[in-house]
């Protein structure tokens, strides 16, 4: 059996589907809030030829992702999108997530085409824009398997409040990559 792994808030699918298309032995489980966002990231999934192993869920975080036996149908999809869940919730090898970073407050700053074209519930990770990532990884560590890698996207200002929720016991081997800006960017922590 191959790896199982959570893209957590897909949006697009881009990463769902990059890792499908990276590690063809995975199967992906690809969460969002959206229902539109879903349509479009397994139109994407499609023409990637990756439908068979990235598999689109409604949810809310992990919400829908731990009714043992639930079955998810995408909205104006056919038989082929129906999705069984696993008798026990699925643990995971690997979570990542690009989750909404940006605060409220940041908003009047924002470009107008990001203000007014993007879904809001895709942006705004609360009032300063990190309150989002203490439930994310709370779940996640609830879900992922022992020495199972956690990796998220970090808002440009979000290290000091994300870093402090990865710390042992339950995580180990924290780390952090900055952008070519020198902005820590990404935080990877290992389930201990």
């Amino acid at each position: 059996m191959g790896l199982f792994i959570a893209d957590i808030g897909t949006g697009s699918g881009c990463i769902a589907i990059t890792l499908a298309k990276e590690l063809p032995q995975a199967q992906i489980f690809a969460s969002d809030i959206s229902a539109e966002a879903l349509v479009v990231a397994r139109r994407n999934a499609e023409k990637h030829s990756v439908c068979a192993r990235v598999h689109f869920i409604e949810s809310n975080l992990f919400d829908r992702l731990s009714l043992a036996g639930a079955r998810y149908v995408l909205p104006s999809e056919g038989p082929a999108s129906l999705f069984r869940i696993p008798e026990e919730p699925t643990r995971f090898d690997l979570i990542v997530s690009n989750p909404p970073y940006i605060g409220r407050r940041e908003e009047p700053s924002l470009a107008r085409e990001v203000r007014e074209h993007e879904p809001s519930v895709a942006l705004y990770g609360g009032e300063e824009g990190y309150e989002f990532y203490a439930g994310l990884i709370a779940q996640s560590a609830e879900r992922l398997r022992p020495g199972g890698l956690l990796i998220l996207e970090l808002g440009h200002d979000s290290l000091p409040a994300v870093q402090p929720l990865l710390e042992p016991p339950l995580w180990t081997n924290v780390g952090v990559t900055n952008d070519l800006a020198g902005i820590p960017r990404v935080i990877s922590a290992e389930r201990a």
